[in-house]
């Protein structure tokens, strides 16, 4: 089995971004930013706390708007929100005055104003009944826990039909096994779904990325930039003991994470060079 590093593709009739640059005033948070994402593929944005990666997801989202370059969803630019596009963020982003029920079809009644609110309550049913949360429809996020309320989230989501699924470190402040389960559900609907999703999927987790996605998109920081793509070969179903415990994995896990070391030691070689050079 082969994990390489791989050229990105200059075609493509999915998500694509070229030359794309973004900053805040003078700061440069994202850099030459350039790549591929097939429709259906997962695709991990994995790097350290501060390398743009949530910057990224908000520029595919059409929430943030790049300073040069572009992106676009099937050949069409993004140039602002889309029904096309569903953002499931870290913080579950409940309306915390409406039941599960109520949040499901509030943005169900914006993603399909001609239907009925009939269908709307029952499609949210549907829904929150996927990822385990049919005892809980009339429950307020209050009442629930972390990991219900994130279910919940991702239940209205899906329920909006997007093609396209951007996550946002949606596990990040979840307890392990939460986590875990989370991971599982996230690709028992990818995988169980035709045509299947297009997802991508923040996270500075390596063991995270390489459990869920087919291919890794790695980003090193100050500016945020794109150091490597991995395909990550693993076949699915995956057994996340068996992967974890794996030879091969382990191999890709610490190839990773020299990756980044490197990255790490050039920025502070470049660093001291500038410094001492400002210094003469």
């Amino acid at each position: 089995m082969t994990h390489s590093i791989t050229e990105n593709p200059k075609q493509s009739h999915g998500l694509s971004a070229r030359e794309v640059s973004f900053a805040h005033g003078r700061a440069t948070v994202l850099a030459g930013i350039d790549f591929d994402i097939e429709e259906g593929e997962f695709v991990s944005l994995l790097g350290p706390s501060g390398c743009g990666k949530t910057t990224l997801l908000r520029l595919l989202a059409g929430l943030e708007t790049p300073a040069t370059g572009n992106i676009s969803w099937k050949t069409r630019p993004i140039t602002g929100p889309s029904l096309d596009r569903g953002v499931v963020f870290q913080d579950y982003s409940l309306f915390p005055w409406m039941t599960l029920r109520k949040n499901l079809s509030t943005a169900l009644a914006k993603s399909h104003p001609e239907m009925d609110k009939r269908w709307r309550l029952d499609l949210a049913d549907q829904y929150l009944e996927m990822v385990g949360l049919a005892d809980s429809i009339g429950k307020y996020p209050f009442e629930l826990s972390g990991g219900m309320q994130q279910r919940g989230a991702i239940a209205r989501t899906l329920a909006m039909g997007s093609p396209v699924l951007l996550m946002d470190e949606p596990f990040g402040a979840l307890d392990p096994v939460n986590r875990a389960r989370l991971q599982d559900l996230v690709l028992d609907v990818w995988s169980g779904v035709t045509p299947r999703k297009t997802v991508v999927f923040v996270t500075h987790d390596i063991e995270e990325a390489l459990y869920l996605s087919s291919r890794v998109i790695m980003l090193g920081a100050s500016p945020g930039r794109i150091i490597d793509q991995i395909q990550v070969s693993f076949p699915r179903p995956r057994s996340r003991a068996q992967l974890l415990d794996s030879g091969a994995f382990q191999e890709l896990r610490g190839r990773i994470a020299a990756r980044f070391r490197q990255d790490v030691n050039n920025s502070c070689e470049s660093e001291s060079l500038v410094g001492h050079a400002e210094g003469i």
